[in-house]
């Protein structure tokens, strides 16, 4: 029997079935482009609420510990939840994945959980579709790893496998292709107060080596890029970033916040993780000289670095988190449900350390705003994701997102769950 040529026979054939996988994606989105059927498959499967998985999950979350009046249960259960965008006119949610799904999940009855959750346009082929968010009226913006497609009427038009999609920027013009990253791939996304589209892209290094960090800044990667949502007029927004992993834009003042994660392979203790504060187009945030007011260049991360200039007018971060807890997505409270001190502030997931010894984070923090628009302070608002005498984790805390009732709901893709926050005095 002749290996090699089986092997070869094999290896063609995984081939041909690739690059018919990728024809079959390409012709469903141009087809779904133009309105029209790309499948005849018209039920989509339904992801179990209730059984042995539920349960648990119900169970483990008795061991949160909370402030007094806030109650936290089980939303929905959502396979790999990351990002989350909340429908502007319905009970809606859809739900980012680090994988190939995004999630729409409906609370039908008003009920307060969710009564269905199932992929969305399921005959298309997404990749690393971590980033979703709205536009005002109700387009459905979904960023990808290296594209940004947009669904009109999303929240109206998900019950069958196809829906009219538009392409934002095209598969391999967000970032080039060879800086793409398995790591650093997971975009968020915003519309702003200037109906802008907003997107983080995460650098794809520990720490961009000398010969590559002054070109991935002229190219917009560790940075925060804007364009109009039709992918026109793109420009760097905010650079100095390592790998921002959460935005939101501050109601009062239009501010822009978002999360940075730190540097590995300095220590357990060091640097810390970021919360941002952009004010105006053009800012530089430190990277990589500096890690929140932690030195990186030159340091045992980045040797190469040693001589590099310090940022002119960098911008030191509001807030400095304790090292490698992973802050992620973030968002303003902007309901009545919660008491005084938290409306307006900011709660901020931490995913947890996955290079500390002892492991840490896998928590919820709230950040108070002062009146002048800058960071107050810190405290943990929801923790007991990791365990203290096992040191495991039970979930990892991904995003937080508000609902239309002033309740707040975090996902968690370790558990593959949503959870809600309700306050009652």
């Amino acid at each position: 029997m002749n290996l090699s040529k089986i092997s070869t026979s094999l290896l063609g054939g995984v081939i041909a079935v690739g690059l018919q996988t990728h024809v079959q994606a390409q012709d469903a989105l141009s087809t779904m482009k133009q309105m029209r059927v790309a499948t005849s498959d018209l039920n989509i499967p339904l992801v179990p609420q209730t059984g042995k998985n539920a349960d648990a999950i119900r169970r483990n979350l008795a061991k949160i510990k909370m402030p007094d009046g806030f109650k936290i249960s089980l939303y929905a259960v959502v396979p790999d939840a990351r990002h989350m965008a909340v429908a502007p006119s319905t009970n809606m949610l859809f739900v980012g994945t680090r994988k190939t799904t995004v999630w729409a999940v409906t609370d039908r009855n008003n009920g307060g959980e969710a009564t269905e959750v199932k992929a969305f346009a399921p005959s298309l082929n997404f990749k690393n579709p971590n980033g979703v968010c709205f536009t005002k009226d109700g387009f459905l913006i979904v960023a990808e790893h290296n594209r940004v497609l947009t669904f009109p009427a999303a929240e109206f038009f998900y019950e069958g496998p196809d829906v009219a999609v538009g392409e934002v920027v095209p598969q391999g013009k967000l970032v080039p292709t060879e800086y793409e990253s398995y790591n650093h791939g997971a975009r968020t996304c915003r519309v702003g107060p200037d109906k802008k589209l907003y997107i983080t892209l995460g650098q794809p290094f520990n720490v961009p080596p000398a010969d590559k960090y002054q070109e991935m800044e002229r190219m917009g990667i560790g940075a925060l890029v804007r364009m109009n949502l039709d992918g026109t007029g793109r420009e760097i927004y905010a650079s100095g970033m390592r790998n921002s992993v959460g935005q939101d834009f501050n109601p009062k003042d239009g501010s822009l916040w978002w999360t940075d994660n730190q540097t590995d392979g300095l220590g357990d203790e060091v640097p810390p993780g970021e919360l941002n504060r952009s004010t105006k187009a053009g800012q530089h945030f430190g990277y990589p000289y500096w890690n929140g007011h932690y030195k990186v260049a030159g340091s045992p991360a980045a040797a190469d670095l040693k001589d590099m200039k310090e940022p002119a007018n960098a911008v030191f971060p509001e807030i400095e988190f304790p090292a490698h807890q992973a802050q992620l997505g973030m968002a303003f409270y902007s309901g009545k449900m919660f008491p005084a001190k938290y409306q307006g502030g900011i709660f901020v997931a931490a995913h947890g350390s996955w290079n500390r010894s002892p492991a840490s984070g896998a928590l919820i923090n709230f950040v108070s705003v002062k009146a002048d628009g800058k960071a107050d302070k810190s405290e943990v608002f929801a923790e007991g994701w990791l365990s203290q005498a096992t040191g495991t984790y039970i979930g990892r805390p991904v995003d937080v997102a508000m609902l239309k009732d002033g309740s707040m709901l975090i996902s968690d893709d370790y558990v593959g769950a949503i959870y809600r926050v309700t306050y009652s005095n």
